[in-house]
């Protein structure tokens, strides 16, 4: 058995152009905590979570040429209630719909990051 190198991962950048919306969207639409809210020498450090999760993502708008990510895969217990409350605040989605590994649905923040969720 290979050593084990790491243990988790702590913080995922996703690139954003304004930290002040995209804080909305993830606390307000997604209903994630701020974690961390801090003064950075480029502007803040800013990481949210979903409640209980250990991992972050840091909405990072110091780098206006990093493309936005894609295929982060996150999990939601109830992907209608999810798809109703993106619709309710004008997200565009895709799904729910089934697929052979399980249900899911896909969008994008408002900085065009996409996002994979499976039914948990």
């Amino acid at each position: 058995m290979a050593d084990m190198f790491i243990s988790q991962i702590v913080t995922v950048t996703v690139p954003v152009a304004d930290q002040e919306r995209a804080l909305a969207f993830y606390t307000e639409v997604l209903g994630f905590e701020v974690r961390t809210d801090n003064p950075f020498p480029m502007g803040r450090w800013l990481t949210v979570a979903p409640k209980g999760v250990a991992s972050t993502l840091l909405l990072a708008s110091w780098f206006p040429g990093m493309a936005p990510i894609g295929g982060l895969v996150l999990a939601s217990p109830d992907l209608d209630a999810l798809a109703a409350r993106l619709g309710e605040h004008g997200v565009a989605f895709e799904g729910p719909a089934d697929q052979p590994w399980g249900r899911q649905l896909l969008f994008q923040d408002p900085f065009g990051n996409g996002f994979v969720v499976s039914q948990a």
